[in-house]
């Protein structure tokens, strides 16, 4: 398995490890629900240094970056951050990714772990001549310092004015002695910062930032949170909601996909889902009864099969266990009533409005 530079950090830390996208990741320190309300309602701190760092560069690289993904970039100021699908030609997600435009002829996208190698690819695959593609991930380590207190924290480690760093923007400065990219996105659903820097000064800002956190209570968080907190904001996640079978449209991202660019990878199949129709679309549901569905689990209504879950979950912020799945369109309405099989026994649940918080 990969290590980040925070590997024995963690372990110092007594963190659960688990195998994750062929990365050796923290689950939980404390636990998972207490990294989760602490990230709610002040802040936490998490090594996301497995996450994919390409950058495409040169004097194609804004209109080569439009054409490549579902969403508009070609005309998007420096400093901006644009999350959007990456897909094939035939609709489905190749991966969904951060991208940044960090000046005019440099863009970085911020890729799935597990789907680094295979994004690289299909990147250089399709690049024009007047681009370089360059797989940067072993030179980068990434923090996600996420919560209501995460910009009085960091604050304290740079001159930086960072509240004027708007939400999905992104600079370039020196935050605890070291130049770095930074950004203001929020997979957590909650106000927070990513820390793009020199893998080698890695271990030096996360012991930085936990020591600047200590008024505010800050805590290292794992996977198992940043799954749960993802979920109540009812986020897509690759391999759950997004593979290479699933579009764009039908997993609720069709404010990602700009049919009025001249041309995308997978427009054609996509403007036919649009005007043709599908059958299954992503729905969030509450559980009525005892028990959490987990992906596969097959959803029913009436006792007929209508489909299957993508991710479920305890919420701690809600007290309830809550999921998303794939169902069909006549059953996506919220209030409806369904059934999954959990177990060998079927439970209730209620189709509801997303996200959940």
């Amino acid at each position: 398995m990969k290590k980040t530079p925070l590997n024995q950090a963690h372990k110092d830390l007594e963190a659960k490890m688990t195998d994750f996208g062929g990365w050796e990741m923290p689950v939980e320190y404390e636990g998972i629900i207490t990294e989760h309300r602490n990230v709610r309602q002040k802040c936490g701190l998490f090594d996301i240094s497995h996450m994919g760092e390409i950058m495409i560069a040169g004097e194609g690289a804004a209109r080569y970056s439009h054409r490549l993904l579902t969403n508009s970039v070609e005309d998007i100021e420096v400093g901006k951050v644009v999350y959007s699908p990456m897909c094939y030609e035939d609709g489905g997600v190749v991966d969904d990714l951060m991208i940044y435009r960090l000046s005019d002829d440099e863009f970085m996208l911020v890729v799935n772990a597990a789907n680094t190698e295979k994004d690289f690819e299909w990147i250089e695959k399709n690049s024009p001549d007047d681009v370089t593609v360059e797989d940067r991930t072993e030179d980068y380590g990434l923090l996600a310092l996420q919560g209501p207190e995460a910009e009085s924290v960091l604050q304290k480690l740079t001159d930086y004015d960072l509240s004027n760093l708007k939400p999905f923007r992104c600079d370039r400065d020196e935050i605890d002695g070291v130049e770095m990219i930074f950004s203001r996105t929020g997979y957590t659903g909650e106000d927070g910062f990513e820390l793009y820097l020199p893998a080698e000064e890695l271990e030096k800002l996360w012991n930085d930032i936990l020591s600047a956190g200590e008024e505010e209570d800050i805590l290292p968080v794992g996977l198992g949170a940043r799954d749960t907190l993802r979920l109540e904001q009812a986020l897509c996640l690759y391999g759950h909601e997004l593979d290479p079978d699933i579009h764009p449209l039908q997993a609720n991202l069709g404010w990602t996909v700009r049919f009025d660019k001249d041309d995308f990878i997978g427009k054609e199949a996509l403007q036919k889902y649009s005007e043709e129709g599908y059958s299954h679309s992503l729905a969030g549901f509450i559980i009525r009864d005892r028990g959490i569905a987990r992906q596969g689990y097959t959803v029913e209504k009436d006792g007929e099969e209508i489909g299957s879950v993508t991710s479920g979950t305890y919420s701690p912020t809600l007290d309830e266990n809550i999921g998303m799945a794939y169902i069909e369109n006549e059953y996506t309405e919220p209030g409806t009533e369904i059934s999954i099989e959990v177990r060998g026994r079927s439970i209730e649940a209620e189709v509801v409005e997303t996200p959940f918080i």
